[in-house]
């Protein structure tokens, strides 16, 4: 069982940027999984945003998001992070982080998830 703990999110403006975080629980390791991060507003379907591979060589993002967010995994592969800048109303959502054993649109784990709240 891999457990998922997302930290990072907070209410900001528009054109911030901020990080996220995910680390695996206590006893969990990650290093050999896909990781990616998914979000969900309010009255909207769960959609992609980014993912990466177990090596961190491989990165897939949504349209919706490429040239602002950038995921990346820590030097121990570990904790994985989601680095979001100019950021728009409409990234406004509870994002989760996911691991499977490969890069999917329907990962194996999920985290509780992390609100992201940004005002115009």
């Amino acid at each position: 069982q891999v457990q998922l703990v997302e930290s990072g999110g907070r209410l900001v403006q528009a054109g911030d940027s901020l990080r996220l975080s995910c680390a695996a629980a206590t006893e969990t390791t990650i290093t050999t999984y896909a990781m990616g991060w998914f979000r969900q507003a309010p009255g909207l379907k769960r959609e992609f945003v980014a993912a990466t591979s177990w090596s961190g060589r491989d990165t897939y993002y949504a349209d919706s998001v490429k040239g602002r967010f950038t995921i990346s995994r820590g030097n121990g592969k570990n904790t994985v992070y989601l680095q979001m800048n100019s950021l728009k109303p409409e990234d406004t959502a509870v994002y989760y982080c996911t691991a499977g054993g490969i890069i999917t649109t329907t990962p194996d784990y999920w985290g509780q998830g992390t609100q992201v709240t940004v005002s115009s």
